[in-house]
């Protein structure tokens, strides 16, 4: 059913988004919005609580990502299903780029460009060819756990997969397999993590899945800003002195969502900081784009880098595979405190993996997937390249900066409106955080190629026309 809820927000001192996010959480738990219930549209709220459309909206996007409210594509807001929860509510999805990730639109008109999507360059084949010959192989044990020392040969490929980044002096020694990337930044911070309610500190725009696993781990987050350069080295040093973190998570090549690439110089100042202050690291380096002419914060610092990467970006999501190189000396209890959680991966996962990058074949469809992004990059540079959009080749999404007259929040809409499903920057900021006027736009590799191209070009004629009545 429909409501005309309107809360009072007079007597919140503090902003209006946070205020309505406060009365949305009490009219749900207490009943007043019952289940099912679908919330009043953003504009006709935002014009009756005399706010702007973006309020309502972050507050909306707020208690979604808590799922206490679902968000449906051409239908609107709901109040979701109650369901047990372990203490406060808490977002129980994960997806690449976000929390309580909603599946694609079922409208095939609806182009989604929230998540990046692999392109199919023969994965699927490739992958059936490996598993027809386990089929085929009378001595596959999979009755017994992996073990620490099933997967050494896994792992010393790993090391040569990983050579085309300078990670420093590495061994199959220093290696964790983990199930992807958050399952390695989860493990990443239940090593390090000391105490009852640690700080942990993030760049002032990051992956929101950072988020959820540094809660998961009773952590505090703590959003250091960012320059044109990377973290900030003086606002990282003073976030240290002033709430003791111990543990940083960085990324340096290929910033999610801004596209930054970190110079040199400030790796090493960022290096300088840690040592000072004892600080642990994890560098996020899930969406690196192939090789790298500069040495990974795991080469300046290998005493205290947990460097996390995986496949999902590259060659196939669906394995969930991904490992962390540990600090020197680290990879033992690394994989010790990843066998009292997970006991390992699933032996057919990392026989598919093995055969795959010994044999040469992930590599090879690993180049034929950044073909097909780097494809799509020039169709998206083609379409919005006279705004101001932010790109690194190989990568699988673009930041593009709004400009005047456009808001993030209001873009978003009118591109849905348009058949387009895009990231607002607030999903990267801290609830309390600074958020810019920007928008990341991911690429669908699955896409028809002619599809895609009309996707931009619907974004670019949306930018060209910004709407005339933006509220102040």
């Amino acid at each position: 059913m429909d409501t005309k809820w309107q809360p009072d927000l007079s007597d919140f001192d503090g902003p209006k988004y946070l205020a309505l996010a406060h009365r949305l959480r009490h009219a749900v738990r207490s009943g007043e919005l019952p289940e099912g219930t679908r919330l009043p549209p953003v504009r006709d709220l935002a014009w009756r609580l005399g706010v702007t459309p973006g309020t309502v909206s972050r507050a909306y996007q707020m208690v979604t990502q808590e799922g206490l409210l679902e968000a449906a594509v051409g239908r609107g807001t709901f109040v979701a299903s109650m369901r047990p929860s372990f203490g406060a509510t808490q977002p129980l999805l994960t997806d690449s780029v976000g929390i309580f990730a909603r599946p694609k639109g079922d409208d095939p008109g609806i182009v989604d460009l929230r998540s990046p999507q692999l392109p199919d360059v023969g994965q699927g084949a490739a992958i059936a060819a490996v598993l027809a010959r386990m089929a085929a192989a009378p001595d596959l044990d999979v009755l017994g756990y992996p073990g620490l020392r099933r997967d050494e040969g896994l792992r010393a490929a790993l090391v040569d997969w990983l050579a085309e980044r300078d990670l420093g002096a590495i061994s199959a020694e220093d290696i964790v397999l983990t199930q992807g990337g958050q399952a390695g930044i989860v493990l990443a911070l239940q090593c390090c993590l000391r105490g009852a309610r640690p700080h942990v500190i993030c760049e002032e725009l990051a992956y929101p899945g950072f988020r959820h696993a540094a809660r998961l781990n009773r952590a505090e987050v703590v959003a250091v800003p960012m320059d044109a350069d990377g973290l900030s080295v003086s606002a990282l040093d003073t976030a240290c002195r002033q709430t003791g973190a111990r543990i940083v998570t960085i990324t340096t090549e290929a910033q999610n969502p801004t596209t930054a690439r970190m110079t040199l110089a400030r790796r090493q100042e960022i290096v300088e900081v840690a040592r000072r202050h004892d600080l642990q690291i994890i560098e996020d380096d899930c969406y690196s784009v192939g090789r790298s002419d500069l040495p990974l914060l795991r080469a300046l610092a290998p005493e205290r880098v947990w460097h996390v990467t995986s496949i999902s970006k590259s060659l196939a999501a669906g394995l969930r595979f991904g490992c962390i190189v540990c600090p020197t000396d680290l990879g033992e209890a690394g994989r010790l405190a990843a066998q009292h959680s997970y006991f390992g991966l699933p032996r057919p996962v990392t026989e598919i993996v093995k055969a795959l990058m010994l044999s040469g074949e992930a590599a090879r469809l690993r180049d034929k997937v950044q073909a097909v992004f780097d494809r799509r990059l020039e169709l998206a540079l083609n379409a919005l390249g006279s705004f101001d959009i932010r790109w690194q080749r190989g990568l699988a999404f673009v930041w593009l900066r709004l400009p005047q007259g456009w808001r993030a929040s209001t873009f978003a809409r009118e591109a849905e409106a348009a058949g387009i499903l895009i990231r607002s920057a607030d999903e990267y900021a801290l609830v309390d955080g600074r958020a810019p006027n920007a928008v990341r736009l991911a690429f669908d590799g699955s896409l028809d190629e002619g599809l895609f191209a009309d996707a931009m070009a619907r974004l670019a004629r949306l930018l060209r026309n910004p709407p005339g009545d933006l509220p102040v």
